[in-house]
């Protein structure tokens, strides 16, 4: 079984939102709402993975950006 990816919709219509679980190639054909709108509209979804490859935040070294990270100016 080949995974596929959840989509997240909402309804211009009624406002509900639900997920659809889809192939990419079938990403941008019509999907209706659970009452059968079809003004459906397809959310930006944002997603974060976290583990042992997983790149620190903050922490020593590396420097590029926020406090103490070189560019913050904190002078540390």
């Amino acid at each position: 079984m080949t995974p596929m990816p959840v989509y997240e919709y909402v309804c211009a219509v009624c406002g509900a939102s639900f997920e659809a679980r889809r192939s990419m190639s079938a990403s941008d054909t019509e999907v209706s709402c659970p009452q059968g709108h079809v003004d459906v509209r397809r959310k930006l979804s944002m997603f974060t993975s976290v583990g042992a490859s997983a790149v620190p935040m903050s922490g020593g070294g590396g420097g590029g950006g926020g406090c103490c990270g070189g560019a913050c100016g904190c002078g540390h």
